[in-house]
């Protein structure tokens, strides 16, 4: 395991504070949590978060890569706008959802957890989140085509690797009726057409305005 950028406990505790326990706990899926939760939840909605997008701009170490093979995996970074689930959690199941969402999620503490508002069928919620800040060492900068292939085909982690990885969460979204053409672009570019194909509501992508996802 990677020494941790910074202590993830002082994050967990202010996100817990942040929530006070007295409410349903509502969390945001954009990569796999859509599709692998491993949590139970009461309820689940699509959403649309304005303000951040999904990309496929952060070094993985662990799940997808290793320390001298890094793989992919997405960040939630600022701009734009972004299609993805909420999931509520009962009160009761909060903090231990969020012990583990931690251990899963932040054993690094690479990401920003933030609260954001999440439009919904049902209305509005406050669901937690997890951003990457560009200021992060995990966050890749722009790459190319040739390095997104080149990641594709070698870069594998405890988890499998980065193209299954990005493949599951665009046939996931696409159940959904959520389209990302960023994403289905660098499912393509691997040679996976049948995954990348043209499917899905036009009207529900992730788009970036001021720092497009690859």
């Amino acid at each position: 395991m990677p020494r941790p950028l910074r202590d993830p406990k002082p994050m967990l505790d202010r996100v817990i504070e942040e929530w006070g326990g007295h409410h349903d706990l509502w969390l945001f899926g954009y990569g796999s949590l859509i599709w692998k939760q491993e949590f139970e939840h009461a309820e689940r909605r699509p959403a649309k978060v304005h303000g951040w997008h999904r990309a496929l701009k952060m070094w993985s170490r662990v799940n997808r890569g290793t320390p001298s093979n890094p793989g992919l995996v997405f960040g939630l970074l600022s701009g734009g706008s972004v299609q993805g689930m909420v999931f509520r959690i009962a009160a009761a199941d909060g903090l231990e959802t969020l012990g583990r969402l931690w251990l899963r999620e932040m054993p690094t503490g690479v990401y920003d957890p933030r609260w954001l508002d999440c439009n919904t069928p049902g209305g509005k919620v406050r669901a937690l989140a997890f951003t990457l800040s560009r200021r992060s060492p995990n966050f890749t900068g722009e790459l190319g085509e040739a390095r997104y292939r080149e990641i594709f085909a070698s870069a594998a982690g405890r988890y499998g690797t980065s193209i299954d990885y990005a493949r599951q969460t665009l046939l996931e979204l696409r159940r959904h009726g959520i389209h990302d053409a960023a994403l289905a672009r660098l499912v393509r570019m691997a040679g996976d057409d049948r995954a990348a194909g043209s499917h899905g509501n036009p009207a529900m992508q992730s788009r970036a305005t001021s720092d497009k996802a690859p």
